[in-house]
């Protein structure tokens, strides 16, 4: 089980959802499932409408899942993938801080989840 916080300035207040990690549900899904409007279009990691910054609250215990290519090449087109942060997430298997909630699988670790409410912002 993982807890995930939504935050965005489109949205009255925070709000804490609980999710299955072994679901394999992506942070889209979660959104979309507790009615927290993250903008979205392809669902597919092309268009990058969904980019979200996720902390990971659980200190040293990080998780997350593997970038795909497409979520790379579309971070990268919108500069938000450093390289320091492609080299972490090739060799130490630590993802960046920015993702596409359409790409991103929930896994078991508590997660902050920023938003702008405009596509490809975060």
């Amino acid at each position: 089980m993982a807890t995930v916080y939504f935050s965005s300035p489109i949205m009255p207040r925070n709000v804490k959802v609980q999710a299955i990690a072994g679901k394999r549900t992506t942070l889209l899904g979660v959104a979309k499932e507790n009615n927290i409007a993250i903008p979205f279009q392809c669902e597919d990691g092309r268009c990058g409408s969904c980019l979200i910054q996720v902390t990971h609250l659980d200190g040293f215990r990080v998780k997350g899942m593997k970038l795909t290519d497409k979520e790379r090449s579309v971070l990268k087109s919108f500069g938000k993938i450093t390289e320091r942060e492609e080299d972490a997430q090739d060799v130490h298997d630590l993802p960046p801080h920015y993702r596409l909630a359409c790409q991103t699988v929930v896994t078991d670790e508590d997660l902050l989840v920023d938003f702008t409410g405009d596509p490809g912002g975060a």
